[in-house]
């Protein structure tokens, strides 16, 4: 069987700028919820069995106490903000396994169950869908592989070299160089994409390259200053790295089981009324096994 691991903060983010606005009976804004919802029945009639959705059920998590600049919920439209609890209970509704994150981030969830589901020999092959670059780390060869369902794009362990110039085993350290603006780290300066990828390519690890040019077994335009840099802040890149680096031990699932798809809840049918969207409710009982 195969396994499909979705990142429903990014779904949300996605539906939540690209489908027209939506109201449910109460008024408030629920587009973006219709939206993930019937990407979600998509894959499952594509033939996906086995689904999980992790969420962040609130933005910040125990990164926030690592910097100070990490990434917050500040900034985010309150109509996009307010739909991040309804859609883990439409979810839930809709008998799709949900993980919602609070000291944890939906990464971590996503990597945990990664793991759990690449460990497990009933697993033929494993889909992180989401196009965020954290996800990369955790691609293993052709069996966990990374796919942005919006581009139609899926990469394996030498898709993420190709993109990259690293394998996925070094990303959190290629992170931990270039930055991640998008999670509110700057990495270290001078440090940019193509000398991060060269220099990891050849060492993997921080901790391996040496502080002196002079020693590096790699042409970089500026190494000098590169590693100066970088010696003079490896405290720092060290914690960049462990910003980086997603955790496998967040709480999902006990049982593949609970993964397997058995069709919607009677509470589906209240959320869909609620909803406006009838035909999401067509599309889920027409599922059903």
């Amino acid at each position: 069987m195969n396994v499909f691991l979705v990142d429903g903060t990014y779904e949300l983010f996605r539906h939540f700028f690209a489908m027209p606005s939506a109201k449910d009976a109460e008024d408030r804004e629920v587009g973006a919820v219709r939206g993930v919802l019937g990407s979600l029945l998509s894959m499952v009639e594509e033939g996906a069995s086995h689904l999980g959705v992790a969420t962040d059920h609130v933005v910040e998590s125990f990164r926030n106490h690592l910097w100070e600049g990490y990434k917050t919920g500040e900034g985010i439209e309150p109509a996009l903000a307010e739909q991040f609890h309804p859609l883990e209970a439409a979810l839930e509704a809709l008998g799709v396994c949900v993980w919602p994150m609070i000291e944890f981030e939906a990464d971590d969830a996503l990597a945990s169950a990664a793991a759990k589901a690449h460990d497990d020999p009933q697993v033929e092959q494993v889909f992180i869908c989401t196009p965020d670059k954290d996800l990369a780390q955790c691609v293993r060869g052709r069996r966990v592989v990374q796919f942005d369902r919006r581009a139609g794009v899926m990469r394996d362990a030498d898709g993420i070299r190709a993109k990259f110039g690293v394998s996925p085993e070094s990303i959190p350290d290629y992170l931990a160089l270039v930055g991640d603006t998008a999670d509110g780290f700057p990495g270290l300066k001078g440090w940019g994409a193509k000398s991060a990828a060269r220099v990891l390519a050849r060492y993997e690890r921080l901790e391996a390259i040496p502080d002196a040019a002079s020693a590096w077994d790699v042409d970089v335009r500026g190494a000098g200053r590169l590693a100066t840099e970088l010696a003079g802040h490896r405290d720092q890149a060290d914690l960049f790295r462990d910003l980086a680096t997603l955790r496998t031990d967040a709480p999902v699932y006990e049982s593949l089981d609970e993964l397997r798809w058995r069709g919607p809840h009677p509470a589906f049918f209240e959320y869909c009324a609620r909803l406006n969207a009838p035909g999401l409710l067509k599309r889920a009982q027409a599922l059903a096994p």
